[in-house]
């Protein structure tokens, strides 16, 4: 087995692509994004906090009806590598029970906040059976709301076939990252993209 790092890409033969949203669900942008990728006909993967899925469950059940993935961004979104082995253990755990109850199955992916890993974080990811996505498109920062073209402008780039893209759909202001977001879906189905969940591509790989 290899060393174990984050997958950002995959190497696919599709014109497919995981826009992946983190922090949520939220009960105002969560919405929003349903609608657009409702529109696209195309799914998302939402790396969910496990105290917002429990303040919202009505929401997670939506994004979990309509056929997107729902995956582990921890609890209450620490920095795992500043926390005892135990402590992030327990983070994980407790809200990959959360996603079990919404969907009645348990989450192949996990995101760690801030992408703070170091090997023991990985290796407890995959103790649970857990990839550990990061994305190609960190650069945008949608998270410090820099502004809806530079959001596109620093994702354009990025994009390929089987490429993981992060923006945020909870934790403060998102109406920049879902024009965002907007803008980059109707650009890439127009070249021909199908919007797929991280495990789509995690399986899409799998099969080449």
């Amino acid at each position: 087995m290899g060393k174990l790092s984050l997958v950002e890409q995959v190497n696919v033969g599709e014109k497919v692509v995981a826009f992946t949203f983190d922090d949520g669900p939220h009960p105002v942008y969560t919405y929003q994004l349903l609608e657009i990728f409702r529109g696209a006909g195309g799914r998302a993967t939402f790396f969910m906090i496990g105290q917002e899925m429990e303040a919202h469950p009505d929401l997670a059940a939506a994004v979990h009806r309509e056929g997107h993935e729902i995956a582990n961004h921890t609890y209450s979104h620490p920095d795992l590598t500043k926390l005892t082995l135990e402590t992030a253990r327990e983070e994980l755990l407790r809200t990959e029970e959360l996603i079990r109850e919404v969907t009645g199955e348990t989450a192949r992916i996990f995101r760690p906040p801030y992408f703070g890993v170091n090997d023991d974080i990985l290796s407890l990811a995959a103790e649970r059976g857990y990839q550990t996505i990061g994305a190609v498109n960190g650069g945008a920062k949608d998270w410090e709301n820099p502004g809806i073209e530079y959001i596109v402008e620093h994702t354009r780039p990025t994009v390929r076939p089987g490429s993981i893209l992060i923006f945020h759909d909870g934790y403060g202001e998102r109406s920049q990252t879902v024009e965002a977001v907007r803008t980059l879906v109707k650009e890439l189905a127009a070249e021909g993209y199908r919007f797929v969940t991280v495990s789509e591509l995690l399986d899409m790989a799998a099969c080449t």
